[in-house]
């Protein structure tokens, strides 16, 4: 007579047989490849690999289950994210590598077609609402987290730097201008890029009330246009505009000069869905990790920090990220160069 024998289990294995499992089909590793410095919804990945709805989430319950996906909420909605690695136990081990075996791949040309028209939508909703809302826009700001807010913590990380006075300075998205007059006083030469019209006549305006002429105002997407690098790089509150945040850090990183600095000011994640109507924004904040991750992929290193809470609700994060001097660089620096 056949006994029936108990099945066994081996639990160090089981990590390590889903992270095989999950590695194991095509087109869950174009999905983590997609998701390497971007999020999306489950119906903008069915989109992206044209595959069925039921289809795309089995895959990511797969992925999600083998520990390679994380979620966040935005609104009523979920967005699927890479997981970060961490760690020194073997799944560890083999997810860290299988991503970075993974990033060594190219998505297919009409996978990254429907990629950037994703993005082209997103920024389109984003450029929209500025050119309808641009005589609102500080009374929208207040709504959340206007410059009074945080100008003071932000100065103080700024002047810490101890910058000389000939850096170069250029103001990412510079809203209305108002951080403008406090760069003017400290830097020779200012610039200041926006790709909104109505945005840029704002700021142009406060610039003469206040007769800034230091200050140079130049439309363009500066993530897309040529735009000259500087040593000092300041992003405030623009983060959460932006289309794909994680991809914005690698264009941001190739405008800070070696040795430069990037500021950056941020909402922490929140569930406050009602932003995303009254304040144009495309996402809910960010988590801490998330901002470091992102800019260490660009090769930026993290420097100080500050949090401020604000009365209505709202985190705000101030970083301080710096690009390396190249190896060269740094011997040339050391005078062990000749």
């Amino acid at each position: 007579m056949n006994q029936r024998l108990p099945q066994l289990r081996f639990e160090p294995c089981d990590q390590l047989a889903s992270l095989c499992k999950a590695g194991g089909d095509l087109l869950r590793l174009n999905v983590l490849r997609a998701l390497a410095t971007d999020s999306f919804g489950v119906l903008e990945l069915a989109q992206i690999f044209a595959i069925g709805q039921s289809g795309m989430s089995h895959h990511l319950k797969v992925l999600a289950q083998a520990g390679l996906l994380a979620t966040r909420r935005e609104g009523n909605a979920i967005f699927y994210r890479r997981a970060l690695a961490g760690g020194d136990r073997p799944e560890s081990r083999l997810q860290a590598a299988l991503l970075e075996a993974v990033d060594q791949l190219a998505l297919p040309d009409e996978v990254q077609a429907r990629v950037a028209d994703i993005h082209a939508r997103r920024s389109a909703a984003s450029e929209d609402f500025f050119a309808r809302m641009a005589d609102s826009f500080q009374a929208r700001q207040d709504l959340i987290a206007g410059l009074p807010h945080y100008r003071d913590s932000l100065l103080a990380l700024l002047d810490s730097l101890h910058l000389p006075e000939s850096t170069s300075v250029l103001e990412i998205g510079p809203g209305d201008g108002g951080f403008l007059q406090e760069l003017a006083r400290r830097f020779r030469q200012v610039t200041a890029v926006d790709n909104s019209p109505a945005m840029l006549e704002l700021a142009r305006q406060r610039c003469a009330r206040a007769g800034l002429d230091n200050v140079r105002l130049l439309l363009a997407d500066a993530l897309q246009a040529q735009c000259p690098p500087a040593d000092c790089v300041i992003l405030n509150m623009v983060l959460h505009h932006l289309a794909a945040p994680g991809e914005a850090f690698r264009q941001l990183a190739q405008l800070v000069r070696p040795g430069g600095s990037l500021l950056l000011t941020e909402l922490c994640q929140h569930h406050q869905a009602w932003a995303r109507e009254a304040c144009g924004d495309l996402w809910l904040g960010f988590e801490q990790d998330d901002l470091v991750h992102w800019a260490q992929a660009a090769g930026l290193v993290a420097g100080d920090s500050l949090y401020l809470g604000l009365k209505n609700g709202f985190q705000i994060q101030a970083w301080h990220f710096s690009r390396p001097l190249t190896t060269l660089s740094t011997h040339r620096e050391l005078g062990t160069v000749t």
